[in-house]
C-alpha cells in the first residue's frame, strides 16, 4: 500500500515562521514534521510515498531526496498552487496507483500506528476510512459523528470527533471529481450520503499545527525539560 503525504499548503497561519520554510519541515523536538511522519510510515511497512508539494517545494525536495536516508521511496507531486486536499491528491492519483492508499496531512503530529491500515480492507468501492481523534480546544464540536465503524453527519450544536488527517481512500473516490482546486469535505460529506464512510476513534497523541503557539506548545510537550 503506497503513501502520501500533504505538504503543499502555504501555512499561512504559521506566519512570520513559514516564510521562508514551508511548513512541513518546521520541526519538533529537533525533527521536522515530514520527517516525523516517514519515519514512522517506515516502521509501520509504508516504503513507497508520495509527497506532493508547492510553497518553497523546491526546499522539501532537497530534504527529503528519494527516501533512501530512512529506507522508502519517494516520488513528488509538484503543484504550481496549492490544490487543496482533494485537488492535490487527484493530481497524485497516476503515482498513486489502482489500489486504496493512505493520506496523512503534513502538518499534524500524531504517535497513531499506521502498521493499522496497512492492509485494511475498504467497505465499498469508493469508500473511504478516516481516523478520528478527540476535539482539540481550537475545535471543540469536531468535524464528525461516529456509529460504531460508520461515520456520520453531526446534528447541529453536538459535539463528536475531529478528522486526524489520516486516512485510507481508493482511486474510485475521487471519481467525476475535475483536476484543479477542490476541497476534501464534501466528497467526505457525499460518502456519508451514500453510507461508504467508514472510522475509527484513536485516543493517544494527535496535535494540529496549526500557529506558532501550538508548534511551541508541542516542542514544550515533547521536550518539557528544554
Amino acid at each position: 500500500m503506497k503513501a502520501m503525504i500533504l505538504a503543499a499548503g502555504f501555512g499561512e497561519r504559521m506566519r512570520p515562521l513559514t516564510e521562508h520554510t514551508p511548513k512541513p519541515l518546521l520541526t519538533v523536538g529537533g525533527v521536522s514534521l515530514i520527517e516525523h511522519h516517514i519515519r514512522r510510515l517506515a516502521v509501520a511497512g509504508f516504503t513507497d510515498l508520495v509527497i506532493n508539494v508547492s510553497h518553497l517545494g523546491q526546499q522539501i525536495i532537497d530534504f527529503c531526496g528519494d527516501g533512501s536516508s530512512w529506507g522508502v521511496g519517494i516520488t513528488f507531486s509538484a503543484e504550481d498552487e496549492p490544490l487543496e486536499t482533494a485537488g492535490g491528491i487527484i493530481k497524485a492519483l497516476p503515482l498513486l496507483g489502482n489500489e486504496p492508499f493512505l493520506v496523512v496531512n503534513g502538518d499534524v503530529w500524531t504517535d497513531y500506528p499506521f502498521e493499522q491500515l496497512l492492509g485494511r480492507e475498504l467497505p465499498e468501492v469508493g469508500g473511504a476510512h478516516l481516523v478520528l481523534v478527540d476535539n482539540p480546544p481550537q475545535h471543540p464540536l469536531g468535524d464528525f459523528g461516529l456509529e460504531g465503524d460508520r461515520v456520520r453527519q453531526l446534528p447541529e450544536g453536538q459535539s463528536g470527533f475531529t478528522f486526524s488527517g489520516v486516512g485510507l481512500y481508493t482511486p474510485a473516490f475521487f471519481d467525476g471529481v475535475p483536476a484543479g482546486k477542490s476541497p476534501l469535505r464534501p466528497l467526505l460529506d457525499g460518502c456519508i450520503s451514500a453510507n461508504k464512510l467508514t472510522g475509527e476513534h484513536y485516543a493517544g497523541e494527535w496535535r494540529d499545527i496549526g500557529t506558532p503557539e501550538r508548534l511551541e506548545a508541542l516542542n514544550a510537550f515533547v521536550n518539557p525539560t528544554s
